[in-house]
């Protein structure tokens, strides 16, 4: 790291230079206007780019590339950062561009602009700016729960419609989790700077760590929807009151993760990582009372039991995970209660 000595000039307004070999590495010359931008945590940002950055713009052969793995390919130059991608091939056909078209629907910013028989062009429309970080991750948390939430109601009243509903919502919790992946990594590999004057790059880092958990949380809430439409269950009214209950915990567990990153609140976080036991014991206790010994169970109604019970049992594990990061994002905050 250099050091400069910081000079008053005029009085009042304080100079610091700026080091040579950067600024010519970044174009700035004499007369040159850079972005000054202070950080949450005191830190100040100086960048080159004042007005909008140059588009990021990446050209992708896609001839004899199909189906998923031309899915895979987009989504990574996509979570790469670039603002253009150039999708060419001597004749792209109707399959590749329905890939394409399929994919720009599953993420948040991508349009195609432009095509013909050997071009797709498609482009990120979204500004970073309008959709923070912290906000994508409250619209995660808030969309999974509904999900958890929506798909016990389903498999203890055996709804099929709103267990569809439920696997559907599913989408645009990846949507936003590829988001977050993306703006995090921009910000990691220097290409790109989203608003950070409300939150710092170690918050990034944070947040990007607890969406993980929250993707997979949506993830149980499909799956256990799905036993709706696959076994379709009777669960009958002592195991669906049990169940709710284990339920209940679970997304207040949830609720109280998140609540504990975004509040760094340390002593909250160890609650929820300490619930981890406490649904265990719940679990114990079901599967010794309602389940174990029971005989009048169908085979689709015990798959389906234990695939919603491991699935509540998973979502306080990763709930827990979410409390970790809490515990790790507390330790330099002055605010943080013990």
């Amino acid at each position: 790291m250099e050091t400069r000595k910081v000079q008053q000039t005029g009085g009042s307004t304080y100079i610091v230079s700026l080091p040579k070999q950067w600024a010519e590495k970044v174009g700035i010359t004499t007369g040159a206007r850079v972005g000054i931008q202070p950080q949450p945590n005191g830190k100040l940002l100086i960048s080159p780019e004042i007005d909008s950055k140059p588009l990021r713009k990446k050209a992708v052969d896609i001839t004899n590339i199909n189906g998923s793995g031309l899915e895979r390919v987009f989504i990574a130059t996509y979570l790469a950062g670039y603002d253009v991608i150039e999708f060419t091939s001597s004749k792209i056909s109707a399959d590749q561009k329905k890939v394409l078209r399929t994919v720009c629907h599953k993420l948040i910013g991508p349009e195609i602009i432009e095509e013909n028989s050997n071009i797709v062009l498609v482009q990120d429309l979204l500004n970073p700016n309008e959709l923070s970080i912290k906000k994508a991750i409250q619209r995660m948390f808030l969309i999974t729960t509904s999900m958890f939430n929506d798909s016990i109601l389903a498999v203890t009243n055996s709804d099929e419609d709103l267990a569809t509903d439920v696997m559907e919502r599913d989408d645009e919790v990846d949507r936003l989790y590829m988001v977050i992946s993306k703006q995090f990594k921009s910000i990691l590999c220097g290409t790109g700077i989203a608003d950070m004057s409300e939150v710092s790059i170690e918050e990034y880092h944070n947040y990007r760590m607890a969406a993980t958990p929250i993707e997979r949380i949506a993830d149980h809430s499909h799956k256990i929807a799905q036993i709706v439409i696959l076994f379709r269950p009777e669960l009958g009214e002592k195991r669906s009151a049990e169940i709710n209950k284990m339920a209940e915990f679970a997304a207040d567990t949830f609720q109280k993760a998140v609540e504990s990153l975004i509040t760094l609140n340390p002593k909250l976080a160890n609650q929820v990582i300490e619930n981890r036991v406490n649904m265990e014991t719940m679990i114990t206790h079901f599967n010794r009372n309602y389940f174990d010994k029971s005989t009048d169970l169908s085979f689709g109604t015990m798959i389906g039991i234990r695939t919603v019970i491991d699935s509540i049992s998973r979502i306080v594990d990763y709930a827990g995970n979410i409390g970790e990061v809490a515990i790790d994002a507390s330790i330099d905050s002055p605010d943080a209660k013990w």
